[in-house]
């Protein structure tokens, strides 16, 4: 009975006033909040676009690494195959071998006293 009683004794409890009060701006809040997954999204994407572009930059340096490097090897054999032909040239160009291939060869002999006319 006591219980009872003391239920009686208390009135039911009623909040006349929240305890937090609404703000002003209670639509302003509704639409930042409707707004945020927008901004979500867009910066999603933004982070999307720039790992991608970052992983693009990787790929197009890797790639130019490995063109600058067969043609690194291309340099390196044209200047092994020149420093060939100077050797070629200068051996082609030896004086004793004309002078060889012209008397064996052509059947050509040296020039006697009066056969060689020296301009002026």
């Amino acid at each position: 009975m006591r219980a009872a009683g003391a239920a009686s004794r208390h009135p039911e409890l009623r909040i006349r006033r929240p305890l937090v009060r609404p703000s002003a701006d209670a639509a302003r809040m509704f639409r930042l909040m409707r707004g945020l997954p927008r901004h979500t999204v867009l910066l999603g994407a933004v982070l999307v676009v720039l790992c991608v572009a970052r992983v693009w930059l990787r790929l197009q340096t890797v790639k130019l690494g490995y063109e600058l490097s067969s043609a690194r090897q291309m340099q390196l054999r044209l200047e092994h195959e020149r420093q060939e032909l100077d050797v070629e040239i200068a051996t082609l160009r030896d004086p004793a071998r004309i002078a060889d291939i012209a008397r064996h060869r052509l059947g050509m002999r040296d020039a006697e006293k009066g056969q060689v006319v020296t301009l002026p």
